[in-house]
């Protein structure tokens, strides 16, 4: 019997999160908002560091004798992931103030 390749694993893993992820932001009440945008906002600081990680991959280090091009590969996923993050992370600021405002008592 073969075994089953990793990737089918991971992949059938990050296909499961989509589904999961989807199904509990859209059952979120409006009251749970912005807690649950505090927490968005406190993975995106943590994918932030792995991301400026692998952004870093090989940088300082003397070159591989074989010559495999990964750190270009994980240079430019770990800059897309620094992009992405920051989005998530800036949006998730602008709505979380949005909402709050929302609760502030109107002046006259």
């Amino acid at each position: 019997m073969e075994a089953v390749d990793p990737t089918i694993y991971r992949l059938a893993i990050f296909v499961l999160a989509v589904f999961v992820g989807y199904y509990v932001v859209w059952s979120v009440t409006p009251a749970l908002h912005t807690p649950l945008m505090a927490v968005t906002n406190a993975i995106s600081s943590v994918i932030i560091v792995g991301a400026l990680l692998a952004a870093t991959a090989g940088v300082g280090a003397p070159p591989s004798p074989d010559g495999d091009g990964g750190e270009g590969f994980s240079r430019i996923v770990g800059t897309i992931a620094i992009i992405l993050a920051s989005v998530n992370i800036f949006g998730g600021f602008l709505v979380t103030q949005r909402m709050l405002a929302m609760y502030k008592k109107k002046e006259r």
